[in-house]
């Protein structure tokens, strides 16, 4: 694998501070930034390098965030080990089954995933979700079926999943979004290292680059926990601000992928 120049490390830091902010700040996003990111501005060449490298950067940011949001009391611990246990296995297979296809035909399943879930998380923006929500032997068989559907296109993508992992938390238990951005972090630091280690395997993760990624990260998750306890206390502000990133990186990434099938 070849070694990134100087710019191209530098450039890995910064956008991994923008991927740690987003993880804080809602417990999900970090990859759908940080697989754009990696491909067109710190320019890594191969696609599913990009997708590998991202899985264990994110995982480790998304661990930081934890730290963070547990000591604020937002992490339901019963339903985080739920959805992880059920969705660990699932990731494994969806990896194995990504790693085989096309990586721009990848991206492009990726961004229209990612309009889905957007169009979802905006029209229920005002629900504000049951204090006290928990996992029991009533919604279990929910809860776990939502892990493992989210960690099979967590696999697949070569994502930490937080983007999926949010909706589906609130979904299967009703809990407010603050406690599922703070439960999903468990989730997404499973999903994501699950991930890693079957491209790392495969020699899919360039270890230099996700270093620096996770340096800038930590600094970023730490400012985005916090501003997300501050917008928790706005009705809407979270839901509305996660669907808008969803929407903008789902665009762009349409857009680059039709400049590739076009060129």
């Amino acid at each position: 694998m070849a070694m990134l120049d100087p710019l191209q490390y530098l450039l890995g830091a910064l956008s991994g501070s923008l991927v740690g902010f987003s993880l804080g700040l809602f417990g999900g996003g970090g990859s759908i930034l940080a697989v754009p990111l990696m491909i067109y501005l710190v320019g890594v060449p191969v696609a599913h390098v990009a997708i590998g490298t991202s899985a264990l950067a994110v995982a480790v940011n998304a661990g930081a965030s934890l730290v963070s949001h547990a000591w604020r009391g937002t992490v339901i611990w019963r339903c985080a080990l739920m959805f992880s246990v059920a969705g660990i296995v699932a990731a494994m297979l969806g990896s194995t089954l990504g790693k085989a296809l096309d990586g721009q035909k990848l991206l492009f399943l990726f961004a229209l995933l990612m309009v889905f879930v957007g169009v979802r998380m905006l029209k229920g923006r005002l629900k504000e979700g049951t204090p006290g929500a928990h996992c029991d032997r009533e919604n279990a068989p929910k809860v776990l079926a939502a892990g493992g559907a989210t960690g099979l296109f967590s696999g697949f993508f070569g994502i930490g999943g937080g983007f999926l992992i949010v909706p589906g938390l609130i979904a299967s238990t009703g809990m407010p979004i603050l406690n599922a951005i703070g439960t999903s972090l468990v989730a997404v630091t499973a999903f994501g290292l699950t991930t890693a280690a079957n491209y790392a395997f495969s020699g899919l993760v360039d270890w230099p680059l996700a270093a620096v990624f996770i340096v800038g990260g930590v600094a970023g998750s730490i400012i985005g926990s916090m501003a997300a306890h501050r917008l928790s206390t706005r009705k809407g502000a979270l839901n509305t601000g996660f669907a808008l990133l969803v929407f903008a990186v789902a665009g762009y990434m349409l857009w680059r992928s039709a400049q590739s099938l076009m060129g």
